[in-house]
């Protein structure tokens, strides 16, 4: 490396802060937040592509309502719930605004928003193979895909991914509904618990010594010459960035079902756990397109992985990961566990990160006691990171008169034992 290179690097690098360098809890202001009027018509995806998205979901409704028993319209969503005054002030204090839970935590299918994405890709796979293979027409209904000659066709074909634990498990599930062939590899750090519900479904495991980046890496490197099999790149998926924007106009039709107004006067607040940056990313995207500067997005880290935080800071001229500023990527959030973030992500919706907030292991377990003691919550230690962070939040930028939306993400199929563990730590 040339010296005007190792000073540009750390250059880049001493951007960070320094709580974020020494693992504590903190609220770091995007310096490089751009009005979503000015950036947004600067991206390669537009409302069109969002609205494609949204659309297709809705051609797989009769699939969907075929496969899944608890999916009455096909539609997998979650309810928007607004939370009692006296949680609401545990959470923003006297003066933070209503706080709303978006409760992807109990989401159908696989309870956790990677069915958002996860889901979503492996139906657009489907969708083109069974078009290109004769076996869909466009004027067919698509429940035509639970057919077994077509279920035949597909159990030729794999589809794989690298994951933690709840994005293989949407991917998972799905791909077999569908009766393809999975694969998922997984992490040192993977609960035993998501390995083993996988192999029920027939999934096949393999697993890494390395983190999470090691995983997907090796699990792209095996598929990337297979034409026989379709791997879920959760680093540069496009489909999987776009199945998560294409939650945005859930969100909106409840907001408006509900009354709930964002505008300059009456911001807006989501609150999103983030890992390496797909499913808050697309739901920001699809927030921002709909909603512009109304709604503020606030990506929510551990103190031990703040991958996000720390490109974002550093600069997108290279990928920068937690290990290079000396933390060690060790967090009892396992969907949070991520040393690089997504470039993808970083460089589509960086600068229409509001914040991002930092918070520790113990903030985590205290949250997920609290809220299933009031209001029954039943989380995983990562959905419960956007708890965590509004008061830090509030207390940083001086916000009021704001609802807040917290973004839960996973914990409604946490087996009883590890819901038990995570409380005694709580």
């Amino acid at each position: 490396m040339s010296m005007a290179a190792e000073t540009s690097l750390a250059r880049s690098l001493d951007a960070i802060p320094a709580s974020v360098r020494e693992g504590r809890p903190g609220v770091w202001l995007n310096p490089d937040l751009r009005p979503a009027a000015e950036f947004v018509p600067t991206l390669a995806f537009s409302l069109a592509d969002v609205e494609a998205a949204e659309a297709r979901w809705r051609r797989f409704d009769p699939l969907l309502r075929y496969l899944f028993d608890d999916l009455e319209t096909g539609r997998i969503d979650s309810v928007l719930m607004p939370l009692a005054d006296h949680v609401t002030r545990s959470i923003a204090g006297p003066k933070g605004g209503a706080v709303w839970v978006k409760a992807d935590h109990d989401l159908p299918v696989t309870g956790c928003i990677k069915a958002r994405g996860g889901v979503y890709e492996v139906l657009v796979h489907a969708e083109r193979l069974g078009l290109e293979k004769g076996l869909l027409r466009p004027e067919d209904s698509y429940a035509r895909l639970a057919e077994a000659e077509v279920r035949d066709a597909f159990a030729a074909h794999t589809v794989a991914v690298g994951s933690t634990g709840n994005l293989g498990f949407s991917v998972g599930v799905m791909a077999r509904a569908l009766g393809f062939s999975v694969e998922v590899h997984m992490s040192h750090d993977a609960k035993a618990w998501k390995k083993q519900r996988l192999r029920d479904i027939g999934a096949r495991v393999v697993e890494h010594q390395g983190d999470y980046g090691s995983a997907v890496a090796a699990a792209r490197s095996a598929f990337e010459d297979r034409a026989d099999a379709h791997f879920v790149d959760d680093e540069s998926s496009v489909d999987l960035f776009l199945g998560y924007a294409a939650a945005a106009f859930d969100l909106r039709r409840q907001l408006d079902e509900a009354g709930i107004k964002a505008d300059a006067a009456h911001p807006l607040c989501v609150y999103l756990p983030c890992g390496v940056g797909g499913a808050p990313g697309g739901v920001t995207l699809g927030l921002k397109l709909l909603f512009g500067d109304a709604v503020r997005c606030i990506f929510v880290e551990p103190v031990a992985s703040p991958c996000m935080l720390v490109q974002l800071a550093a600069g997108l001229s290279r990928q920068v990961d937690v290990y290079e500023i000396g933390l060690d990527n060790r967090t009892a959030a396992d969907g949070l566990a991520v040393a690089g973030a997504s470039m993808l992500v970083a460089a589509t919706v960086g600068p229409l990160i509001e914040a991002v907030v930092t918070v520790t292991d113990a903030d985590l377990f205290a949250w997920v006691k609290r809220l299933w003691s009031d209001p029954g919550l039943r989380l995983e230690p990562s959905a419960a990171a956007g708890f965590a962070a509004v008061r830090p939040y509030l207390d940083a930028t001086g916000t009021d008169q704001a609802t807040h939306v917290v973004w839960t993400t996973g914990g409604a199929l946490l087996p009883e034992a590890e819901f038990q563990a995570a409380l005694a730590r709580g």
